[in-house]
């Protein structure tokens, strides 16, 4: 017994939609690379200077901190 193979939908790949993909690619490739001299150390003094510490937030934090017992009671 073999198994039914669905008919074609007609949908496949499209040609002109992928060339205008890899031509965007590479237009954004050819205007942001210039700017990664200035992006990176931008943002390393943003996260030294601005950003605030992440605060961890984990069950166990949670847990000493609203005063509940480890076995649940």
């Amino acid at each position: 017994m073999s198994t039914k193979v669905a008919d074609s939908t007609g949908y496949g790949p499209n040609r002109q939609m992928s060339v205008f993909g890899y031509i965007m690619a590479g237009v954004m490739v050819i205007i942001l690379l210039p700017l990664l001299p200035v992006v990176i150390p931008a943002y390393v003094l943003w996260r030294v200077f601005v950003a605030e510490e992440p605060v961890e937030r984990s069950f166990e934090t949670w847990r000493r901190e609203s005063g509940r017992s480890r076995n649940g009671s």
